[in-house]
């Protein structure tokens, strides 16, 4: 599984984006082995299950030149990373509470030459700035997750979704989704992408 996978999903990458995915795998497998972001199994389908997945949102939307999006829980970079090298024009903000593993993004966004890309060691609540788009993967249930962001949004919408949050979930999700008592809108990444392991997964959309 290479950057190849990458390519057949997003035929316009630049020969500079080509790379920067390609660089991936190599850059991910020396920071896995002193600080674990990803799980030892995964780490072989770092493409398919982290990057590819990861990139999901882009199929739901497109982010525009000087947009910025707050990635809240990001771990070793995911969904942030990949999704700052297909917008190259958006900034991006990845936000943990484990620092060890926002020092694996700064090594990772660095090593990418990602200008657009910050990265720093806080929690959600902690963030005391306004974005156009929270993205996020599977951090805790949506009723959780909406109380920490919520009043972290610009109000002026220039995208063709609404400012709001582009939540990255697998699994039934209809319980969830009905406790939260939010307006949802959900896109199943099986339309998108072929593999079997993107059956039940799904991106919500929630206006704010």
């Amino acid at each position: 599984m290479t950057s190849d996978l990458i390519l057949q999903y997003f035929p316009d990458l630049t020969p500079a984006q080509l790379q920067q995915f390609a660089q991936l795998q190599g850059l991910y497998e020396h920071w896995n082995s002193q600080i674990n972001v990803i799980s030892r199994k995964d780490i072989d389908q770092l493409y398919e299950r982290h990057v590819l997945h990861s990139l999901g949102i882009a199929k739901v939307m497109s982010f525009l030149p000087g947009e910025s999006v707050l990635d809240v829980g990001t771990g070793g970079g995911f969904p942030g990373i990949p999704l700052a090298i297909l917008f190259p024009e958006t900034q991006f903000y990845l936000v943990d509470s484990i620092g060890k593993k926002i020092k694996v993004v700064q090594e990772v966004a660095k090593a990418l030459g990602l200008t657009n890309l910050r990265a720093a060691h806080l929690r959600a609540e902690q963030v005391d700035e306004r974005f156009d788009f929270v993205i996020s993967r599977a951090v805790t249930r949506l009723k959780e997750f909406y109380p920490w962001v919520k009043d972290k949004f610009n109000k002026q919408s220039k995208n063709t979704l609404a400012n709001g949050i582009l939540y990255l979930k697998g699994g039934d999700l209809v319980e969830e989704i009905a406790e939260s008592r939010l307006p949802v809108k959900r896109y199943d990444l099986k339309n998108y992408f072929k593999s079997e392991f993107f059956d039940t997964k799904q991106v919500i959309y929630v206006k704010v």
